[in-house]
């Protein structure tokens, strides 16, 4: 058994949206054991989501569709289904009149034009959908010369909708596939994509069971495992020998699993070692803080942070020596010392992180200079200062080199010195 994923919308072909519907069903899918073959964006054209309809019913025996439910002339994914089934379109009152209640509940008249949210194809079912005022449609096409029928689901583009229509509507009308899916994300800091592969050797190589990929955002990696296996359990199985693999071979370059990122490490970290961390921040205009404020628990260990962008606020807010600011310069190595040490006087914490900034660069130009920036981090024991490097996209850089500001503090952490 597979499923294929159709998602409708000139606002996604043209980029203007970005589908993320479509990596959730397949998440979704794969919980009960079934793979996805393909997904399909399609343009509000009639013609292109009829075929694109037909070929996906006729390959899978799952098709799920989102978008083009609502009540414009360009949603028209009604209108497709009818064409592909060959029947014409029939009005639902119960539909309609909850759609009639919707808009009454909001103290809002109903636009005659949402009538055409209660047309269904001939002999096709209505999908209540209790947030909105677009029911889904669930289709079954009997294929020529196939064993077994294709089942349609079309649910809306809104996320909040597809999704609580999707598991209260479609998951039960499905039969699960006889393979169990599972995944797991390990997120890692510190090397590249190809050097990441080099360590993991055999491991990321094509066919192996289970699967490792490797994909990289703003400098984590992160690799994903991928089981296939008759039961949950085996899944797991297979997961765990792998991560412990990965484990082994990355060593300190793991930093956590799934949604966890550097800064719930540190916080962690912190919260075991029952100690504090302040932060001064000049190219990360406060990215920093940002960050490790959103992570759970900050209270207990994060006490506060100063951005410092000019010379002026080095010297008034981090008690930078004006005569170190003129002979090294912003930029440099011992400045980002001062900057940090100046921070963990002025909060009184354990630990202070620092960032200086770095000069503008255009990355297209391959003789311009590569610029760099540093980050420092205080501690009881003294100093740690290391040069980010800033190559590449310059949208990253303010990212990157707060992880790596982060990273400094993990490690250092992790050594229990």
């Amino acid at each position: 058994m597979q499923a294929e994923i159709i998602s409708v919308g000139t606002e996604l072909t043209s980029g203007a949206k970005l589908d993320t519907n479509s990596q959730w069903l397949s998440l979704e899918l794969a919980e009960i054991g079934i793979p996805v073959r393909s997904h399909t964006t399609v343009a509000d054209n009639l013609d292109d989501m009829v075929e694109s309809i037909r070929a996906a019913a006729e390959r899978s025996d799952i098709v799920l569709i989102t978008g083009g439910l609502g009540p414009t002339l360009d949603d028209l994914t009604r209108d497709a289904l009818a064409r592909f089934a060959g029947v014409d379109l029939v009005r639902d009152e119960v539909s309609l009149e909850h759609i009639r209640q919707m808009f009454a509940r909001r103290h809002r008249p109903m636009p005659e034009r949402n009538v055409v949210q209660a047309l269904f194809p001939r002999g096709s079912e209505p999908l209540p959908n209790p947030r909105g005022t677009a029911p889904g449609i669930w289709m079954v096409w009997e294929r020529p010369g196939r064993d077994g029928p294709c089942r349609i689901a079309a649910m809306p583009g809104v996320p909040s909708e597809m999704k609580v229509m999707f598991r209260q509507q479609v998951v039960s009308r499905l039969d699960a596939g006889d393979r169990v899916i599972r995944r797991l994300r390990i997120n890692c800091f510190g090397v590249g994509e190809s050097q990441a592969e080099e360590i993991l050797g055999d491991l990321t190589a094509r066919g192996r069971d289970p699967d490792v990929g490797i994909t990289a955002h703003e400098a984590t990696i992160t690799l994903r495992i991928t089981a296939e296996g008759a039961t949950v359990e085996e899944c797991r199985d297979k997961i765990e020998r792998t991560r412990a693999i990965i484990v082994n071979r990355m060593g300190t370059l793991v930093f956590g699993e799934e949604d966890e990122e550097l800064e719930h490490a540190v916080v962690r970290l912190l919260h075991q070692r029952r100690a504090s961390l302040s932060t001064a921040e000049s190219g990360t205009g406060g990215l920093l803080a940002h960050r490790l404020t959103g992570a759970p628990g900050f209270e207990a260990c994060y006490m506060g942070g100063v951005v410092v962008p000019t010379n002026a606020a080095k010297r008034e807010l981090v008690f930078v020596d004006p005569h170190l600011l003129a002979t090294c310069g912003p930029i440099s190595a011992e400045v980002a010392g001062a900057m940090a040490e100046g921070c963990r006087r002025r909060f009184g914490t354990d630990f202070a992180l620092a960032v200086t900034e770095w000069a503008l660069f255009g990355p297209d130009d391959p003789l311009a200079p590569v610029p760099a920036s540093y980050v420092a981090l205080a501690s009881p024991q003294g100093q740690k200062v290391e040069q980010i490097q800033h190559f590449g996209d310059p949208a990253i850089a303010k990212s990157r080199t707060a992880k790596s500001a982060l990273n400094l503090l993990r490690l250092h952490l992790i050594e229990g010195v």
